[in-house]
């Protein structure tokens, strides 16, 4: 009787090993960022920032906030000066959220403020605050000029829209 329920489950493991070797990939590919350990999705669209003349690429994060906010695209808005390191703007309705505290925000950082005020950093500092990732622009030079001291137009789209 022992020797039929040990063939079983011999056969069961090799079972599950078979199954674990499977190699089609189903999901997208997907990498981590190592500063904020947000899963960025390779194969979304890329985002466009667009303040004046001045043009900032942003790698997107793969959460319900990013996709939420690509459904908006095309968007131009008057982004608020806030603090001298962030501009910001309210939507008039909620986007999914889950916040987190980030420790720290660097320069280029896009986010989501409670579930409608969409942020956009142009400072590194330390922060308590808890925020929704929504994307990161990926070289940040040039963005504090371009934001200037106060209130700016700033346009957002998906780079392939063009």
């Amino acid at each position: 009787m022992k020797t039929p329920l040990i063939i079983l489950v011999q056969l069961a493991l090799v079972l599950i090993g078979f199954m674990a070797c499977k190699t089609d990939n189903i999901m997208p590919t997907q990498n981590t960022d190592s500063e904020t350990g947000s899963i960025v999705d390779s194969s979304a669209s890329r985002l466009v920032i667009r303040i004046g003349s001045k043009r900032f690429t942003t790698t997107l994060v793969s959460n319900a906030t990013a996709a939420a906010f690509r459904a908006h695209l095309p968007l131009t808005v008057s982004m608020t000066e806030l603090n001298g390191n962030e501009k910001y703007y309210r939507f008039p309705t909620h986007l999914p959220s889950n916040p987190a505290g980030v420790g720290r925000i660097e320069s280029g950082d896009l986010m989501l403020y409670t579930s409608n005020t969409l942020v956009l950093f142009y400072k590194t500092f330390p922060t308590s605050y808890q925020y929704t990732s929504i994307g990161k622009i990926d070289n940040a030079a040039g963005l504090v000029s371009a934001l200037g001291s106060g209130d700016v137009m700033v346009s957002f789209e998906l780079e392939n829209s063009k």
